[in-house]
């Protein structure tokens, strides 16, 4: 039985394909103006039996393809559990949402909490400050990585921090330290999110922002338990989607 499960995301189309439970591809694309014509190229591999969709555009999906879609909650607890079972709680910071997941026994969902209202604290943000910092995604993470102090962030909303940031690089601040304080920004309003669910570890840290090392240093360091960041930690939604998929198949 092949199976693929899309996480049609805001700012990526994720796909990962399983053949008999097994995972046998996955792949990661920019969502660009058009997501669903990303995800139609997945589909029309035809490597699948059953297809299963999650993420901002799962309704859409559903129409498109006939298909089954569950919730982006549903599928990161799902993918989660199933990589690290004595997981007790995931993070997922994406594109433009935070969410926050605790889990019972068998992986099931007992709690959460989900940004989705603004870009606050999420890829998007981040996305945002580099290009006011003048840094790609990459650099920006690096320097905020090394920098040993940094420089406080008074706003949380995209439009108020690029306008701090850009005064802040005007008058000479350090960008390293602007980068830094922007991480510890964003780290400290993501370990708001996880006291007030209580989260524990081992907490499964996914979604596209897993892969700056510096925000996974920060969460580390505030959160008291372990943080785990999966090797592909911005498929776990997908990943979620085709397990869904392999046991409605009968798998």
């Amino acid at each position: 039985m092949r199976v693929l499960g899309l996480d049609i995301g805001s700012r990526s189309v994720d796909a990962v394909w399983l053949a008999d439970g097994a995972v046998v591809d996955a792949v990661v694309a920019d969502s660009g103006y058009d997501p669903q014509a990303v995800a139609r190229e997945f589909v029309q591999r035809g490597m699948h039996d059953v297809l299963v969709a999650t993420g901002y555009g799962r309704r859409a999906a559903r129409e498109a393809f006939d298909c089954e879609a569950v919730t982006e909650i549903k599928a990161y607890a799902t993918g989660a559990h199933a990589l690290y079972p004595h997981a007790v709680s995931v993070l997922d910071i994406g594109g433009q949402d935070t969410k926050v997941i605790a889990l019972g026994d068998g992986g099931g969902v007992v709690d959460f909490e989900m940004n989705d209202k603004c870009a606050a604290g999420t890829g998007k943000f981040l996305e945002v400050m580099a290009r006011a910092l003048g840094y790609t995604l990459e650099e920006m993470a690096e320097i905020a990585l090394v920098a040993g102090k940094g420089i406080a962030i008074s706003s949380m909303c995209t439009v108020f921090a690029e306008s701090e940031v850009t005064g802040l690089v005007h008058r000479g601040e350090d960008r390293a330290a602007i980068s830094r304080g922007l991480h510890e920004s964003i780290a400290k309003r993501t370990h708001s999110s996880l006291k007030r669910l209580r989260a524990a570890g081992p907490l499964v840290f996914a979604g596209g922002v897993a892969k700056n090392a510096a925000m996974v240093e920060l969460i580390s360091c505030g959160f008291d338990g372990q943080v785990i960041v999966p090797e592909d930690a911005q498929t776990v939604g997908a990943f979620g989607a085709a397990l869904t998929a392999f046991e409605q198949a009968g798998g």
